[in-house]
């Protein structure tokens, strides 16, 4: 099987497949695109992950020439020794390329993790129907989106339900930290890619520090993803005045003792909403990637909780929205007890339950494995 996981939320799903895979059928081979949990699971890694990550329309330029050379490496691989199955994971510009180059040497398609045609660009909707032979979406309301193409779709569930440690609580995370009952704890989350964290961890460690003028023995948590370059947010953290604790481990450990969470626009509010934490998401680019973007993008929110929601749920602060006295603004008005957090957690607390019941991972291998020819 090759397996193109292009980011770092990919790369978790990704694992999670392999390893939903290789439980019904051990026999199965891996290699592609991916990250270190992939490399855990067992695929054998032809391009990291890490070299793929990248956010906006613009910022994907100093990228390009590696994407390029990824690309061809992946062609090498369809030609010379076609897989029984080709797993495309999101990443839709790169994997719809591939998928082309997939039919061409007769290499059956299975897209896993949808790219976002509900968002921009529903044409390509059609481009998908004719390069992938079966789509397994993750987001309930993207099934019938495929459906009316024609072509072969099974909302499978979210598979982040799938990772979750078994009796996550509040208590327990707040040990793995050291962090009493009553201290403030606030999740930092500047997202999986370097050109997020650039964007976007020095205005939420600024809000930080304005929050710790109300409750002054707030602390942070900053799960740091495997695809970041770990001295972007060293050198940022070390300056700030309050206490970060950066944690390198799964990061639902963490999660469930967060009172409220500063969050990057994408998989990562998914991820803070199935533990029932309030958050503001933010969402910055540079100016010419932002209006490009706005020019072409239709969807009500860009928050995933929101848009899985149907109505606003959780705050989103926008490009210049995104100010370190905005972030405080809306995060205090989260951190304190009273109707507008129970609100909120109780509104997660229904996303939650629109996401699924967890076994994305399995219903997506079995697929897998009826494509391969491998399963009755």
């Amino acid at each position: 099987m090759l397996i193109v996981a292009g980011e770092a939320s990919a790369d978790i799903h990704g694992a999670g497949l392999v390893r939903a895979v290789q439980r019904l059928d051990p026999q199965v081979t891996f290699q592609g695109i991916g990250g270190r949990r992939m490399a855990r699971a067992g695929v054998e890694i032809l391009i990291p992950s890490s070299e793929m990550a990248v956010v906006g329309l613009v910022e994907v330029l100093p990228r390009l020439a590696g994407i390029r050379s990824a690309a061809r490496r992946i062609r090498r691989v369809l030609h010379e020794s076609p897989p029984d199955l080709l797993v495309l994971l999101d990443y839709p510009e790169f994997n719809l390329h591939i998928a082309r180059i997939a039919n061409g040497c007769g290499v059956p398609v299975l897209y896993y993790i949808s790219p976002q045609v509900w968002a921009w660009r529903r044409g390509r909707v059609r481009k998908i129907a004719r390069r992938v032979d079966r789509m397994a979406v993750i987001l309930p309301f993207e099934e019938p989106i495929y459906r009316r193409t024609g072509m072969p779709v099974t909302y499978v569930g979210h598979p982040l339900l799938d990772g979750l440690p078994p009796g996550a609580s509040r208590e327990e995370a707040r040990r793995c930290l050291g962090v009493s009952r009553e201290t403030p704890l606030l999740g930092v989350l500047p997202g999986s890619r370097n050109e997020e964290v650039d964007n976007l961890l020095a205005a939420f460690l600024q809000a930080a520090e304005l929050l710790r003028g109300v409750w002054p023995g707030l602390r942070c948590v900053l799960p740091v993803a495997s695809t970041v370059t770990r001295a972007r947010i060293e050198d940022r953290v070390r300056s700030s005045p309050v206490r970060v604790d950066l944690w390198r481990d799964d990061m639902h450990r963490v999660l469930p003792g967060c009172d409220a969470a500063l969050v990057a626009s994408g998989t990562a509010t998914l991820e803070t909403a199935v533990h029932h934490v309030p958050m503001v998401i933010a969402y910055r680019v540079s100016p010419l990637s932002y209006r490009i973007g706005k020019a072409v993008i239709r969807v009500p929110f860009i928050g995933l909780v929101n848009l899985v929601a149907g109505r606003k749920v959780v705050p989103e602060l926008i490009q210049e929205e995104v100010t370190p006295a905005r972030l405080a603004r809306e995060a205090a008005r989260l951190l304190a007890v009273g109707p507008v957090r129970e609100n909120v957690i109780k509104e997660l607390v229904r996303v939650q339950g629109l996401l699924g019941k967890g076994g994305a991972s399995e219903r997506t291998a079995e697929i897998a494995l009826r494509m391969m020819g491998r399963a009755g």
